[in-house]
């Protein structure tokens, strides 16, 4: 049987739309084998998942999105096959959901000097145990009207610059990758081309985080053209990276993005699935 692999999808845990359950169901379905969890600095949904990877014949690949620092923006890191009981990350995860709770009360309180109110109250119950995030309060949005689309969410009010912007001081790059690589897991950048960094600060990025000890790109992710793939493989080879592919999926409602719906990594590009123990 041909191996299907997803690393980068996301459950309740963080801001997916389906249950950890729910997710391995449809994956198993749309013909995913390797599957990796990667909710928005947690690890809370892998237990229920790997129960379910079980009885259902996919290979559970415990990982984390990690939200790091470098150079005052923001960069997402994938760690794949990490010890979850890893007691550095584990404390880590802990402060970081402390510090998306922080984060919620102030977006909150901008947004309420726009005379949009109950977002707060309305984030929380969304992500109910999980993490809270900038998707949940772009939901909010569109459910109350204020704008029609996630996107507009964050063209409007959200993203850098915006009018509920809060700057997040979330670990630095190094550490983060540390906290993966120190529990046996893989470090991946993920969907590297969203950041829109001009190429000599992509090289700068991809030599820190090569020196840091990463080891893999996003090569294929969810609603990429070819043209893009070519420029991440082109990347992965500069950089001696494996390449990765990924969904990103996070809900049924994005008829674009579907877990296991990816191109194929080049034929040229390590694998990141052959560093996975």
């Amino acid at each position: 049987m041909r191996q299907l692999y997803d690393l980068h999808c996301h459950s309740t845990a963080s801001d997916g739309a389906l249950s950890p359950t729910e997710l391995v169901n449809r994956a198993h379905q749309q013909g995913v084998t390797d599957l990796a969890l990667t909710d928005h600095d947690t690890t809370a949904g892998l237990a229920e998942a790997e129960d379910c990877a079980i009885d259902a014949g996919i290979r559970l690949i415990a990982g984390i999105e990690l939200s790091t620092n470098w150079h005052d923006d923001c960069f997402h890191i994938i760690g794949l096959g990490i010890d979850p009981a890893y007691l550095p990350l584990a404390e880590a995860t802990h402060n970081l959901q402390r510090t998306r709770l922080e984060r919620a009360e102030k977006v909150s309180h901008k947004l309420e000097k726009k005379n949009i109110h109950g977002a707060f109250e309305a984030v929380v119950k969304a992500a109910r145990d999980g993490m809270i995030t900038r998707t949940h309060f772009a939901d909010f949005l569109v459910a109350q009207n204020h704008v029609s689309t996630r996107q507009e969410a964050f063209d409007r009010y959200l993203a850098k610059g915006k009018p509920a912007y809060v700057p997040t001081p979330w670990a630095d790059l190094e550490q983060g990758i540390n906290w993966i690589t120190e529990c046996g897991g893989v470090a991946v950048l993920a969907h590297p081309l969203r950041y829109k960094l001009a190429a000599n600060w992509m090289k700068r990025l991809l030599t820190a985080f090569k020196e840091a000890g990463g080891q893999g790109i996003e090569v294929v992710t969810g609603r990429i053209g070819p043209d893009e793939i070519d420029l991440a493989a082109d990347y992965a080879r500069r950089f001696d990276l494996a390449g990765s592919t990924g969904s990103d999926f996070h809900s049924p409602d994005n008829e674009w993005v579907e877990l296991g719906k990816l191109a194929p990594l080049p034929v040229n590009i390590k694998p990141v699935w052959e560093l996975l123990h």
